[in-house]
């Protein structure tokens, strides 16, 4: 929603302090300039936010309906406190498209209250390549926030 207010926590909040967290990245290739990019911002917010590299672990997969496989065989391993999905869907001229966004969303969303597991879902799911780009950055380091930050309020719980 373009010019959404989404809320922020100050840069100083305990829920934004990674050092301790574990975090698992699924990135699919499909359309792989885009999900590079949304991997880079978010490496590198998570980076900021504190998150030791040698505690992040990411795999790649062709495209987003394998997402949701890889995050599961991530969450079997009881190992991370957070998992981020990034991907992206550019509508074409078929039903595919609402398929494939759908299906992956749903997976998603399963897999975190299945395996009671935080999943930040940056698959990006965009009329065409230019919205996309436009997003690539920010949804990257948005995801890398979530993560971070429900992982902190899971624990606290």
């Amino acid at each position: 929603m373009f010019g959404a207010d989404k809320g922020a926590l100050n840069p100083q909040d305990k829920l934004l302090d990674g050092h301790k967290l574990y975090i698992g990245i699924v990135q699919a290739r499909f359309n792989e300039a885009i999900t590079h990019a949304l991997a880079q911002a978010c490496r590198a917010e998570l980076t900021a936010l504190g998150v030791p590299d040698k505690h992040i672990e990411m795999v790649q997969v062709p495209g987003a309906l394998e997402i949701p496989v890889a995050l599961q065989a991530l969450a079997e391993q009881n190992k991370f406190d957070a998992l981020i999905a990034l991907g992206c869907i550019i509508r074409g001229e078929t039903y595919h498209f609402e398929l494939v966004a759908n299906e992956s969303g749903a997976g998603v969303s399963r897999l975190a209250l299945d395996y009671q597991i935080p999943i930040a879902n940056a698959i990006l799911t965009t009329e065409n390549l230019e919205q996309a780009t436009a997003r690539q950055h920010d949804k990257g380091r948005d995801a890398a926030r979530v993560a971070v930050e429900m992982a902190n309020l899971i624990n606290d719980l």
